[in-house]
């Protein structure tokens, strides 16, 4: 879509990195359902409660993406654990346990035997407390009380390496959100929303704050419609930062990839709900063949039902074209 090389995305890009704490870069205003920074659809810090993570711990480097991420997928790393040291301003994040690294390195730097320090990182990291007689070595060497505690907490810690792979991909992804929007939001729609509807997307970003809100306020609400309202949260930055659709079109659009057009994105025919990834291959399948003369042509040629047919024509996807072929004398 771009022609750049993920490869070649620099790390330090400021105006990227800034999505982790604020919406600068992207010259919108926070809300209550985008939150206050820019990361939704961004791999790894794209849901609710990474981005309140953020909003918690101001990352300010990739280092500081690197320890969320071990702290977001570590259990009994950040609820109650390593939350509450930076709330209380015990420390701050690049003080907490975040990954398993983290527990040798610290340790080692506190002048204590690194096999030992092996030791007891492999302990923690699988969730086992400390032995009785780790503790006042630990102690004798200034390691502090809330560190001990800390690791008594943790049921498991997620490793570096691993983090640090989480978080490049993800910035990376981050760049084109920031200087390729319309690529990254063809990309995240086609590849990765779990639910799509063009007809209630082009309705605007009025609908969407509706739906959304609708939906949070329902706890019974069915699974596809909670798929809709994640959707529809990016749809709404996407309104937010200016953007516009453009209507499924016969002749126009893809059957699965949304695409650019004319500064906008078109929907391809498999975001229309209800109709399926056969159906939408059928129908460029068949617009291969040639112009369509009627409906009733596109019927036959493509084979999809007469209710999706009819759908698509309510949605005006057919333009002008007539629904049979027979001609009126009257």
């Amino acid at each position: 879509l771009t022609g750049f090389d993920a490869r070649k995305v620099p790390l330090d890009d400021k105006p990227t990195l800034s999505l982790y704490s604020t919406h600068e870069a992207l010259h919108i205003e926070a809300d209550d359902i985008i939150g206050e920074t820019g990361s939704i659809a961004v791999p790894e810090y794209g849901t609710k409660f990474v981005r309140q993570m953020l909003v918690d711990t101001m990352p300010s480097t990739i280092g500081d993406l690197i320890r969320i991420s071990g702290l977001s997928h570590g259990t009994d790393v950040w609820l109650g654990n390593a939350k509450d040291l930076i709330a209380s301003g015990t420390t701050d994040i690049t003080g907490t346990i975040c990954c398993r690294d983290d527990i040798m390195i610290y340790l080692i730097s506190m002048g204590m035997d690194p096999k030992l320090s092996f030791t007891i990182m492999e302990s923690v990291r699988k969730g086992r407390k400390l032995k009785p007689e780790w503790i006042p070595i630990m102690r004798e060497n200034n390691v502090p009380e809330w560190y001990i505690e800390s690791c008594n907490k943790i049921k498991y810690l997620f490793p570096k390496a691993h983090a640090a792979a989480y978080v490049v991909n993800g910035f990376r992804i981050a760049y084109y959100k920031v200087h390729y929007p319309l690529a990254f939001y063809a990309a995240y729609f086609t590849i990765r929303a779990a639910a799509l509807d063009a007809e209630a997307m082009l309705m605007g970003d009025a609908h969407m704050v509706e739906f959304i809100r609708r939906i949070e306020g329902d706890k019974s609400a069915a699974a596809i419609d909670q798929e809709l309202a994640k959707t529809f949260e990016v749809t709404h930055e996407y309104y937010l930062r200016g953007f516009e659709f453009l209507p499924p079109d016969i002749y126009k659009s893809d059957a699965t990839h949304f695409t650019i057009e004319d500064g906008k994105l078109r929907f391809p025919f498999s975001a229309i709900r209800g109709l399926g990834e056969n159906a939408a291959k059928g129908l460029v399948s068949a617009r291969e063949a040639g112009e369509f003369t009627s409906v009733e042509d596109i019927i036959s040629r493509s084979h999809i039902s007469r209710t999706n047919a009819d759908q698509l024509k309510a949605l005006g996807v057919f333009g002008d074209i007539p629904d049979s072929e027979q001609i009126s004398f009257f």
